[in-house]
């Protein structure tokens, strides 16, 4: 995670803030156009300290976010699309439920749109705290500009109960949206949501009952269920516009990259299948790796499938991919070196040429950092009369500059190593993996990443043990041919 901002992603930053803040509230007076059906300039002008009151407020609560972004998680301010991804969250959120509050009722505003889709592009706490921001901003906005006493569709109390609502069930569907996996599971979350939008609005709504009988009751749990299926059904469209035009990574994104259907896996799979076999198996090391040291599992296992798609150039040329005849056998040294090494800037260029995302080409042309590729090595020190520079025998690098990048360098070693190995017994495993381990360490591959000795520890533990489950040992089947006599 970034932890330092340049003078000019700063000053970068607080233009794009101040720009999206003006196109916001542009959204928000354009939205009482659509409540007074055109009267919004004579409106403005004789509630002139209620629009006051919105933008100062709205401004104030700007400023607050940027700030805590700038202490919090400053990666988000170094990436303008994404302050404008986060704006137009909220500008649509706004915007959609002033629609159906107008022509629908103001209880079945989607008020959860915006928590359900901030939830799936932030971290989880940063989620929460702009989803707090975006409650009191709707909350400012239907009190001082949509009330039923300037002439707008939100009576005092239907705020507040709005205010809880996505304090409330907004936070409950934060923690809950984080843990799904499925579309159906996004479908199901609608159930459970309903149930604290039902509460809130029949309690918020009792005092304003004149006659509290059963069919009031029945129209505002109607409502608020509407509420909750309208955040949801709008989530599940908007969601992959956002994937696609942002390049966000979602599980549901992610799972997609890795169907067998994608296109590089597909080409992978037919063009080099011991290259797909691999990577199949270093998915799952990468996978278990992540999650045991906090990051992200399924970035992790879809970064492991595209790790190595730059062989598709030469499939040939990996032992993976060969039968019992090697093709640099015909080639020398050097030039087997250069087949090789690039296949991790080819990967790069592939992933890019498809619009995949960056962190995929980051970690194709890091996995190797710049180690030594030893054989090809050691093959030309026998063919040579002096020492050679490694150098010139090395990746090109970059070294691994994020904890999943790192892991999938180990992972990778240890899985090719390990088919290696006569006895994959847990000892002679753990030994080697140490080793790899070790080795990397003292060339300085992890120096650019904020690993740890722990983490690294960790993992190795983890593909260890995964590995051992893998590659177990079989029993030795007897020499018996049967027919049907037998």
């Amino acid at each position: 995670m970034k932890t330092k901002l340049s003078t000019k992603e700063i000053a970068i930053s607080v233009i794009t803030f101040i720009l999206c803040l003006a196109a916001m509230l542009l959204i928000m007076f354009a939205m009482l156009s659509i409540i007074r059906l055109g009267n919004v300039f004579e409106y403005m002008s004789e509630n002139i300290n209620g629009v006051i009151t919105v933008i100062v407020a709205t401004s104030v609560l700007t400023i607050v976010i940027y700030f805590y972004l700038f202490f919090e998680n400053k990666s988000l301010l170094a990436h303008c699309s994404k302050i404008i991804e986060i704006f137009l969250i909220l500008s649509i959120s706004m915007l959609v439920c002033d629609v159906i509050g107008a022509f629908v009722d103001p209880t079945a505003q989607p008020l959860l749109f915006c928590p359900l889709m901030l939830v799936m592009f932030l971290r989880r706490r940063d989620a929460i705290f702009m989803n707090f921001c975006y409650a009191l901003i709707m909350f400012i906005f239907n009190r001082y500009l949509n009330s039923t006493e300037h002439g707008g569709s939100i009576e005092m109390i239907q705020s507040f109960a709005s205010l809880l609502t996505i304090f409330s069930a907004g936070t409950i569907g934060i923690f809950l949206l984080r843990s799904i996996k499925t579309r159906i599971g996004c479908v199901m979350i609608t159930f459970i949501l309903i149930v604290p939008a039902i509460i809130i609005n029949i309690v918020m709504n009792l005092s304003n009952m004149g006659d509290i009988n059963g069919m009031n009751i029945l129209n505002i749990a109607l409502f608020s269920s509407l509420d909750c299926v309208f955040s949801v059904v709008l989530f599940m469209f908007m969601l992959p516009v956002f994937e696609t035009v942002f390049s966000e990574l979602t599980p549901f994104k992610l799972r997609e990259l890795t169907s067998d259907n994608a296109k590089l896996i597909k080409k992978l799979k037919a063009n080099a299948p011991g290259t797909y076999n691999h990577s199949i198996v270093v998915a799952q090391l990468a996978e278990t790796c992540a999650g045991a040291i906090g990051e992200d599992p399924d970035l992790a296992r879809a970064a492991a499938y595209y790790h190595d798609v730059g062989k598709l150039k030469n499939p040939e040329m990996f032992a993976e991919n060969q039968s019992e005849y090697d093709l640099h056998n015909e080639l020398t040294p050097e030039l087997s070196i250069d087949i090789i090494r690039a296949h991790a800037r080819d990967g790069a260029k592939l992933i890019k040429k498809n619009h995949l995302p960056e962190l995929f080409a980051d970690v194709a042309v890091q996995h190797h950092g710049t180690m030594p590729i030893k054989y090809f090595y050691a093959k030309a020190l026998k063919m040579s009369d002096g020492e050679l520079n490694v150098a010139n025998y090395s990746y090109g690098g970059p070294t691994p500059t994020t904890k999943i990048a790192a892991i999938l360098m180990i992972a990778d070693a240890a899985e090719a190593a390990t088919r290696s190995l006569t006895d994959r017994s847990f000892e002679k495993v753990e030994s080697f993996v140490k080793s790899l381990v070790e080795e990397r360490m003292n060339l300085n591959q992890f120096s650019d990443c904020d690993i740890t000795l722990r983490e690294l520890s960790v993992i190795t533990r983890t593909i260890v043990t995964c590995l051992t489950g893998v590659y177990h040992s079989r029993v030795q089947y007897p020499k018996l041919v049967l027919n049907k006599k037998s």
